[in-house]
Order: C-alpha cells, then sequence, then structure tokens
C-alpha cells in the first residue's frame, strides 16, 4: 500500500486540472434531473421520496462510470508512463488503491452534488431522511462495484475505448442478473439454487433494498468483497505489465 495516498491525490488532482472532470459532473447532473422529474414522475407520483432518482442511478451508472474507468491503466499503458509510475517508490498495490480511490471519492463528489433533489424532496413534503441517506450509501458503494470492474479491465488493455466496451457488458451483465425476466427464462433449466445464487451476484438486487432505505449486511459485505477481489485482480495484472 505504500504511495497510494500519492496516488489519490495525485490522480484526484489530475481530474479538475482538465475540463473532464467537469464535463463529467454536468452531464452526471443534467441526466440525473431528466430521469428523476421526466422520467421518474418526481412530481407526478405525489410521494415524498427520491425513489425515482434510485431507480434510474443504476443506468446512469452503467455509462457514465466506465467512461470514468477506462482512462485509469488504458492511457498509462498507451503513453508508457505505467513504466515510470512503477519505478517510483509507489508498490503496485499502493497505486491501484490510489487510482481507485481518486476515482471513487470523484463520484462521491458528483453523487453528492445532487443534493438539490433531497432539499426539493424536503421542501415539498416529510421524507424518511434515514432511508435517502442509506440510498446515497448504496448508490456509494454501487459505483465502488462498477469502478472496480472498469479499474480491472483498464488495467488488461491499451485501448480506452476497449476497457469502456468491455466494463460496459460486464456491468450490464452484472445487472441483468437480477432482471425477473432473464431469471424466468433460465428457471426451466437452471437449478433453483443456481438461480438464487447468479441473482444474488446483481447490482440491481443489491442495490434494491439499500434504495428503500433497508440496510442489509449482505449487501455492504457483496459491495465490500466484490471491490476487493477486482482490487487483487488489478493489483496482479499491474504486477504482470511489471515484470513484462
Amino acid at each position: 500500500m505504500t504511495g497510494a495516498c500519492a496516488v489519490m491525490r495525485r490522480e484526484l488532482t489530475g481530474y479538475f486540472v482538465t475540463p473532464v472532470a467537469y464535463v463529467f459532473i454536468v452531464i452526471f447532473l443534467v441526466l440525473a434531473g431528466v430521469a428523476t422529474f421526466q422520467l421518474g414522475g418526481f412530481f407526478e407520483r405525489g410521494q415524498a421520496d427520491l425513489l425515482p432518482f434510485f431507480n434510474f442511478l443504476p443506468w446512469l451508472y452503467l455509462f457514465l462510470i466506465p467512461a470514468l474507468s477506462m482512462r485509469l491503466w488504458a492511457e498509462e499503458r498507451k503513453s508508457g508512463t505505467i513504466e515510470l509510475l512503477l519505478t517510483l517508490p509507489i508498490s503496485p498495490a499502493g497505486a491501484v488503491v490510489g487510482k481507485f480511490l481518486a476515482a471513487w471519492i470523484f463520484s462521491g463528489i458528483a453523487l453528492a452534488l445532487t443534493f438539490p433533489l433531497w432539499i426539493t424532496v424536503n421542501r415539498l413534503g416529510d421524507p424518511d431522511n434515514g432511508a435517502i441517506l442509506t440510498g446515497y450509501l448504496g448508490a456509494l458503494l454501487m459505483a465502488g462495484g462498477f469502478l472496480a470492474i472498469g479499474s480491472t479491465v483498464s488495467a488488461a488493455t491499451r485501448s480506452q475505448v476497449i476497457a469502456f466496451v468491455i466494463s460496459v457488458v460486464l456491468c450490464f451483465t452484472m445487472m441483468l442478473l437480477g432482471f425477473a425476466a432473464v431469471q424466468d427464462f433460465f428457471s426451466g433449466w437452471v437449478p433453483a439454487p443456481v438461480m438464487d445464487t447468479l441473482s444474488s451476484f446483481s447490482f440491481l438486487t443489491q442495490f434494491d433494498m439499500l434504495s428503500r432505505g433497508v440496510i442489509e449486511a449482505k449487501a455492504v459485505v457483496f459491495f465490500a468483497s466484490l471491490i476487493g477481489c477486482l482490487l487483487v485482480a488489478n493489483v496482479v495484472l499491474v504486477e504482470m505489465r511489471k515484470s513484462a
């Protein structure tokens, strides 16, 4: 973990040096507003909660988070700066964790900037703020899961475009596992215990209860385990690049 903090500070500062961070945040906030008020029918529902926002958030993350993570390692490999990075007194694990934390903090900042939605729902009604806070926690964990997938894929290729496409496909697959239609399709020839296990790996299944204000230990453990395992795989890929 040597150098993780230094890498994190360098990467986080790098986001705001270029217009990339501001473009990402603006696009995210605009799409979040459109999804909440137009597609989610925020006012038409007549309920004081943020479920319309949380229901569409996984689909926003499906494309925006891979766009954020695709450059983490693919850009380093393409430009050749990964060799320079690994010659510094920084361990591969520190570099991986530092880059991941910087991207996770940045996504958290973008998520926090949706606070006007929280203010709006409190002005219009009397919501369960504990449930909303839990939903934000679940959203942050889900963003970490998407980032861990994207970061690992990015470490395996030099092309940011390929990293983006593969990350989207993998994240979409992780989401599809929770769809009732997919479960019904496989239920006829796949044993029920296997289907239950596969559905438990769905981001939608794990995030659903958190977005409704129910803190489930298995959801937190799922996201923490997923992030941990993928970061280990990321370190292995970086080590392979270092020894190549």
